[in-house]
């Protein structure tokens, strides 16, 4: 097991906030101990556009869950996504050496999945792991140990620009920090937000936030296919802004304040005040004029996420329904849209499986960092494992020469 008192950082670098939290290792689990969240400057539908202006937000950011935290900040995991983002099936077969599938035997056929030919200005961000078949036994987990001559591997390759990845690099060392690694977000959400049943049973998790919706869609607790589409939250800020003559920062205050996902759940009695543009006086009109300016743009943004859950004949099989979460999610009216749209049944993904300040990050906006600090927890396990039974060898050996030189002199 990690260490207790270990400390792991989640930056979630988005379109409109930038956001760390810090977890602490426990004999229990993940405990959150601080956040820190700032405005996005620097990035436009998920893809960093501005060097500088992101690189003092992470600073912002970090310093804010340095002084909750009462730590010091050097290693984060970060996310990534952005309409480069591409995931394609591969699969890898390799000879058991020992009639005995050990952990080399799964690296070696791994890395025969990873080997496929890609796009120089591409690179691979995650290989994953669908199901192994030892000889002809499929939907097989873990399959370290068991008897056999033949491995095969199913594994779902995620490539994205390597431009992308390197600048979100870049801005975290222009930031003083080194990144641990880049991570899928909505691989990272859905560490989050979903549980082990909802993985096992069929379930797609749509992550909506400022500037892409992302999509992760398990089945038999493995990802299945996942996308993102340079749609989000600042669409509809846009849409209001246009919509209703309005600055963009009234914009994005009337959306939160008054917004509504579905028009027929507007009294068209309502009003509101709405600023004009270049300071003339403001204008009062009805909230349901609001909601139909709203409604279609959400409307679209499900139907994408209906058009790729059919693109990979999931359709049928989403027993668990769908799980909603992002910031753009908090929008009145967005679970009955997408319910509407999809013909499943839809809930709210809030981060869970974490201790500590539970009630500050229990927010559909805190999924993608939340799953950072989760994802990099299930990393550093993994690694402590080896290095644990390696310093149990150094240490035997150490005792054996001690006694030894101890008979001899």
């Amino acid at each position: 097991m990690a260490k207790s008192g270990d400390i792991l950082v989640g930056l979630d670098i988005g379109t409109t906030k930038i956001c760390a939290i810090v977890g602490e290792m426990t004999n229990e689990g993940i405990d959150i101990i601080g956040i820190g969240s700032h405005p996005s400057k620097g990035l436009r539908k998920g893809v960093v556009v501005n060097i500088d202006a992101t690189v003092a937000s992470i600073k912002r950011a970090i310093e804010e869950a340095e002084h909750m935290g009462g730590c010091e900040i050097s290693t984060v995991y970060t996310g990534i996504a952005g309409g480069h983002i591409k995931a394609f099936s591969s699969h890898g077969v390799v000879a058991v050496k020992d009639k005995e599938v050990r952990q080399t035997d799964v690296d070696r056929v791994i890395d025969q999945a990873k080997a496929v030919a890609i796009p120089l200005d591409r690179e691979v961000i995650h290989v994953l792991p669908q199901e192994y078949v030892v000889d002809d036994q499929d939907g097989i987990k873990e399959p370290v140990g068991m008897s056999g001559v033949r491995l095969e591997a199913k594994a779902l390759i995620v490539t994205g620009a390597v431009s992308s990845a390197q600048n979100i690099i870049k801005c975290a060392q222009r930031t003083g920090l080194n990144v641990a690694d880049i991570v899928l977000q909505p691989l990272a959400s859905s560490l989050a937000a979903l549980s082990e049943d909802e993985r096992e049973l069929g379930v797609c998790l749509v992550d909506v936030g400022g500037g892409t919706t992302d999509i992760a869609i398990f089945s038999n607790g493995s990802i299945v296919h996942t996308a993102v589409l340079a749609l989000g939250g600042n669409h509809l800020t846009n849409d209001v802004a246009v919509g209703l003559r309005t600055p963009t920062h009234e914009a994005e205050r009337i959306k939160k304040q008054f917004g509504c996902a579905m028009a027929s759940m507007v009294d068209k009695s309502e009003t509101i005040e709405v600023p004009s543009v270049g300071g003339g006086q403001p204008r009062v009109i009805s909230r349901h004029i609001l909601a139909e300016i709203v409604e279609p743009r959400v409307e679209e943004i499900f139907m994408l996420v209906q058009h790729e859950i059919q693109k990979c004949g999931m359709e049928e099989l989403l027993a668990s329904g769908v799980v909603i979460t992002g910031g753009s999610t908090l929008l009145h009216g967005m679970s009955e849209m997408a319910e509407e749209v999809l013909g499943v049944p839809v809930r709210w993904g809030v981060p869970r499986g974490v201790g500590g300040l539970v009630d500050v990050v229990k927010g559909p906006q805190f999924a993608t960092a939340v799953g950072l600090v989760l994802y990099g927890a299930k990393q550093t396990e993994a690694s402590l494992h080896f290095k644990i039974r390696d310093d149990n060898v150094y240490r035997k050996v150490r005792h054996r020469m001690q006694k030894w030189l101890g008979e001899i002199f």
